[in-house]
């Protein structure tokens, strides 16, 4: 056995001098999931069937129990590590202008530390908060090769782009390995670049689109988006006296880019130390052919909220289970995160200004209304995933 590098990990693995049918994983902390648990055993920590919890500096894995798929995956996802994730280099230089608390930058570097040491990426951007933001002619806070393209294109341009790739290098003019990352919000691509993204992912690029969800066009004034709740309000959908702001709920992007029948499409925010984050934008990094992850990503100026509540709205969206956590593996739908109690969905809008005319006397209902949708959405994700 040789020296290898754990897929989809930056963890090494070697084989241990002590056995050969074993290797030795490097890791910070293991902790019991599915039914696997780590005991020690002359020094080192075994792998085996059981129930427990225990920490240490490294794992031995018998080789057969390497090779399921499943377990692999497992042990992946449970030895990511916070410190050695936020110490990696920034892809995402700083000195952007994105704001204080915006959820769209969290997103764009979480993804990018995904990307492997050593491993190059093409970066396409649609126009939006994150391109004003972050690209000025000739100036960009990309690391890696970077392309602005309109508003609508955004999966058009990258697919062309890993096209001609692929080409130039069946040719042998192009030597390097690149990944494909575009990066659009929710107007560039739940609304106006709709048709380039499942055209993209309809022919199977190998690509991965993400959607930093802020829920309307924040660049341009904070206009609605088929991606803006029920009920927000919004300078094209302002609450008053004769109107609850916008009428239509929001549009199922997630579940749309699934029914295109691509290897992988998820859905994620910040929470959990970023794990749910890292571990989906690496797989949709590192799957073949065309992936789509959607990311809700708070705007404090568009939604009210200070900037340092960032992270406990993203908590209450997922534990109110109005953004939900999950993933559509090769047309498996998988329920990543569960409540223990679902919260009530006044729990994640009683923090934004753009929901306060909810709580004044008298609309009662329409909080209600709200959340009979979030209860039905709901119960929907959990019978396509065999709850």
């Amino acid at each position: 056995m040789s020296t290898a590098v754990l897929a989809g990990s930056a963890w090494s693995v070697m084989p241990c001098l002590a056995n050969s049918s074993c290797f030795i994983v490097k890791c910070y902390v293991f902790r019991q999931k599915y039914g696997l648990v780590l005991s020690e055993s002359g020094g080192c920590l075994l792998l085996f069937y059981g129930t427990g919890t225990l920490t240490g500096s490294s794992q031995i894995i018998s080789e057969d129990i390497w090779k399921d798929s499943l377990v692999k995956e497992h042990i992946m996802e449970a030895v990511y590590n916070f410190k050695e994730m936020m110490n990696k280099p920034e892809r995402l230089a700083p000195g952007h202008r994105m704001c204080a608390g915006c959820g769209g930058a969290v997103a764009v570097r979480g993804v990018l530390r995904a990307l492997h040491e050593g491993d190059r990426a093409v970066v396409g951007n649609a126009t939006g908060c994150l391109e004003v933001s972050s690209f000025m002619y000739p100036y960009t806070a990309y690391e890696d090769s970077y392309i602005h393209n309109a508003f609508e294109n955004a999966g058009a341009t990258l697919s062309g782009v890993e096209t001609a790739y692929r080409v130039l290098k069946k040719r042998g003019k192009i030597k390097e390995d690149y990944k494909f990352i575009t990066f659009g919000g929710d107007g560039g691509t739940y609304d106006i670049g709709f048709q380039s993204l499942s055209g993209a992912m309809e022919r199977g690029h190998d690509m991965v689109y993400v959607c930093y969800d802020n829920g309307a066009y924040m660049n341009t004034g904070t206009q609605r988006s088929s991606a803006t709740p029920q009920f927000a309000d919004t300078t094209t959908t302002p609450a008053g006296k004769v109107s609850d702001g916008k009428v239509q709920t929001r549009k199922d992007l997630t579940a749309i880019m699934a029914q295109h029948h691509i290897p992988y499409a998820a859905q994620t925010t910040f929470t959990n130390n970023f794990k749910d984050l890292h571990t989906k934008a690496e797989k949709a990094i590192y799957t073949p052919g065309a992936a789509f992850l959607n990311i809700f990503a708070p705007c404090p100026r568009g939604w009210g909220y200070e900037s340092s509540e960032l992270m406990n709205i993203c908590r209450a969206a997922v534990d109110t289970c109005y953004w939900p956590l999950y993933e559509v593996v090769d047309g498996k739908w998988i329920l990543s995160y569960e409540p223990k109690k679902k919260l009530p969905i006044e729990d994640f809008l009683r923090s934004q200004r753009r929901f306060r005319h909810l709580f004044s006397p008298g609309n009662e209902g329409l909080i209600a209304e709200f959340q009979r949708e979030v209860d039905r959405r709901w119960e929907e994700l959990q019978a396509r995933c065999g709850r």
